[in-house]
């Protein structure tokens, strides 16, 4: 076949244009089948990939109806010329198919019979992903029709390499948004419910000698489970944190630390300086981890005193968590880590542009965020 006439040059546009168009990876695969069929001008055409089944994922048709491909049964295995082309990368032109070595001499009862036989593997480098199949053509195939049919196969490759990469980057986004789902559950509704907690035994045992001071703690639990509420639906939907949306960054955190105080033992204080606008992934980091700092601070440090500083200088923001309890042993590193939650400290931190270090003694530990205002 030395040039296309214009029937031929459509049916070749409309397989290359599904390739680069929005369809499903099947709908490319079925127009590239039935381009195949007509550009070549066989009786029969199929595309399978495989699964890891022993059967196929995909397998389109054209050149029989709905009815007659109900009629043949279930989808052929890998076995016979059809397997044997899923290992050998070379193409498979014959006059008849019964003459291939691997043909197993029989159809299912509603099969056609395929005589003149073109294969095509459909591969991406190395490997094969799937296989090409055309059958009876009058006067058989030849050697350009092969030719015709690696240009088909190369845009079916390319369609399936498209799907593999959609469907991983799919994957990747939905355990993005797990990681996201569960950091956010641990940095922002844990603190909150463990809060609530302590309140509401605060109010159980006030509540018989000291009625009005049990009311404000329970008026705090109201309070708390109203906020875990909004943290929960932050957490689905992907929105700032509640007190940001409404309050900024500084005021938010003072009135969390507010809180804080009220409902635990340890004095909490809070102070910042003039601050410069952060971008909203920045402010949402230094809140989390403020607020992780604190919660650490307060359930496993046994401090009587927790401050927290945030300011900026030399346009770098700084938020410091310090406490003045017992600290964690560095050789225990690995352990504090997972406990403490600072492997998620350190990623926020990473992904807002700064950094996080941690100091631990005998006298206390000290969380320091740093966020640098022009990303360096």
């Amino acid at each position: 076949m030395s040039s296309l006439d214009r029937a031929e040059l459509r049916e070749v546009s409309a397989a290359v244009l599904a390739v680069t168009s929005h369809l499903s990876a099947r709908d490319v695969l079925q127009t590239i089948v039935t381009s195949a069929r007509k550009l070549l001008g066989a009786r029969y055409a199929a595309l399978g990939v495989p699964d890891a089944a022993g059967s196929f994922a995909e397998f389109v048709v054209d050149g029989i109806t709905d009815e007659e491909w109900a009629a043949i049964g279930p989808l052929p295995r890998q076995h016979g010329v059809l397997g044997a082309m899923l290992h050998d990368p070379k193409p498979v032109l014959l006059d008849d198919i019964h003459d291939h070595p691997g043909f197993e001499g029989y159809w299912p009862a509603a099969h056609p019979d395929l005589r003149a036989f073109l294969g095509m593997p459909i591969t991406d480098g190395d490997e094969i992903l799937g296989g090409l199949y055309l059958a009876n053509k009058p006067g058989g195939f030849t050697a350009a029709d092969s030719e015709l049919l690696t240009l088909l196969a190369a845009h079916a490759a390319i369609a399936l390499v498209n799907a593999r990469l959609y469907e991983r980057g799919r994957e990747l986004s939905i355990l993005e948004e797990r990681t996201r789902i569960a950091r956010e559950l641990h940095d922002a509704v844990t603190q909150k419910l463990f809060s609530l907690r302590l309140t509401a035994e605060a109010a159980s045992t006030l509540l018989e000698r000291d009625p009005a001071r049990a009311a404000e703690q329970l008026a705090t639990v109201r309070q708390l489970a109203a906020e875990a509420v909004d943290e929960l639906h932050a957490v689905v939907t992907g929105l700032l944190p509640a007190e940001l949306a409404g309050d900024g960054m500084a005021l938010a955190l003072r009135k969390h630390v507010e809180l804080l105080d009220r409902v635990h033992e340890a004095s909490v204080s809070f102070t910042a300086g003039d601050l410069p606008k952060l971008s909203p992934p920045q402010q949402e980091a230094v809140f989390r981890i403020a607020q992780e700092a604190l919660h650490n601070a307060l359930r496993h440090s046994g401090a009587a005193a927790v401050d927290v500083a945030l300011f900026a200088r030399d346009r770098v923001v700084y938020l410091l968590v310090s406490d003045n309890g017992r600290g964690f042993d560095p050789t225990e590193a690995g352990r504090a880590t997972r406990r403490l939650g600072l492997a998620s400290m350190r990623d926020r931190a990473r992904v807002a542009g700064g950094k996080l270090t941690v100091a631990s003694g005998a006298g206390g530990t000290t969380i320091r965020m740093e966020v640098p205002l022009d990303g360096r």
